[in-house]
């Protein structure tokens, strides 16, 4: 591993040298969210392994290469998990391209997101300088938690060379129910239900379908179940599976897919087919509509609109960021690479 990293910073130094970007990138797996990738590949798939592992700790520390299955198995085998459910869209989705990338799955709402459980990380900078953040344990650190920077920077800050990971218990029981009902009582009923002591772990409303998950003992899932009602779906698991991985129904439209994360009571006007999850605060919507008036829609209820992919012309694919903001992210480019040469254009055209 000490030749891979060598390689990584000989990289890094001629891209400085011949002033020409670099794209960090592992299985390729999420090369569609974001800016078209631009530069010379620094190819993380080799730099893989788990490197510690404390099961009675629930911390994990793997190498940025090592896919997401390797690292879930390992955790399955001791009845834990990764608990912000993380999307691999690939059989070859890495720890570092799903740190990079930032995206949680169903259970972000209930157990929190990827920035939540990093607790430490080893990187390269923009000087091809190696760099350590964090720890193995929640309270490591006094003043900025930068590890946690990492999480959806979509490697624009530097190339993540190793990552620890918070992980917890996997639920000793769950179970799946749906309701019949239209949008205005699903955002009621997940709204209300978010203030009671319900183990949900997961909700999702489609085509007049509410969805729920509930997770955790035994006894309290079926205590949950009896009071709720409901219809129980078997195939629970494979439904998550297919909301979180995008290989539902739902997701096989042509129109350019936006992900709006919203306040969980807002109520959205736009044209165009809709999933809502997260208790409401995440909304999907396949719409022609232009981009413009869906980030208009999104800002009128305080959320955002992020385009995550199927766009037939280049656009920006975050949101805009207003100008005091966008100097901060600005300056913590700088810092972490002041040649301006990690992936280029993948948040904003700009850097």
């Amino acid at each position: 591993m000490n030749e891979l990293r060598e390689q990584f910073s000989e990289a890094i130094k001629q891209a400085i040298a011949r002033r020409r970007p670099v794209r960090i990138r592992g299985s390729g797996s999420k090369d569609f969210y974001g800016g078209a990738p631009k530069g010379e590949v620094i190819d993380t798939t080799r730099y893989t392994g788990i490197v510690d592992y404390a099961p009675e700790e629930l911390v994990l520390t793997a190498r940025a290469g090592t896919p997401l299955a390797e690292i879930e198995a390992a955790l399955a085998a001791q009845g834990q998990m990764l608990p912000f459910e993380p999307p691999h869209f690939g059989p070859r989705a890495t720890l570092g391209g799903c740190v990079a990338a930032g995206l949680s799955g169903p259970r972000r709402a209930s157990l929190g997101a990827v920035r939540d459980f990093v607790l430490g990380v080893h990187m390269m900078d923009g000087k091809a300088d190696a760099l350590r953040f964090g720890g193995q344990v929640m309270k490591n650190v006094a003043g900025y938690d930068v590890s946690r920077l990492m999480a959806g920077s979509m490697g624009t800050l530097g190339l993540i060379l190793e990552v620890s990971l918070k992980v917890l218990p996997r639920p000793k029981a769950e179970a799946t129910v749906q309701f019949e009902c239209d949008e205005a009582q699903a955002l009621q009923k997940m709204n209300r239900w978010a203030g009671e002591p319900l183990p949900i772990s997961a909700t999702c409303y489609h085509d007049h379908v509410l969805t729920l998950r509930l997770s955790g003992a035994q006894t309290a899932v079926q205590a949950a179940q009896a009071k709720l009602g409901g219809q129980a779906l078997a195939a629970g698991e494979e439904f998550w599976r297919g909301i979180r991985e995008q290989s539902a129904n739902f997701f096989r439209g042509s129109a350019p897919l936006w992900r709006l994360p919203v306040p969980s009571t807002a109520a959205l006007d736009l044209p165009g087919k809709l999933l809502i999850e997260w208790g409401g605060a995440l909304r999907w919507v396949f719409t022609e509509a232009e981009a413009g008036a869906v980030r208009a829609a999104a800002e009128q209820v305080h959320g955002q609109g992020i385009l995550f992919r199927g766009a037939t012309k280049p656009q920006p694919v975050f949101h805009p960021l207003p100008k005091p903001l966008m100097d901060v992210h600005r300056r913590m480019k700088h810092a972490f690479d002041p040649h301006g040469i990690f992936n280029l254009g993948r948040m904003y055209p700009d850097f």
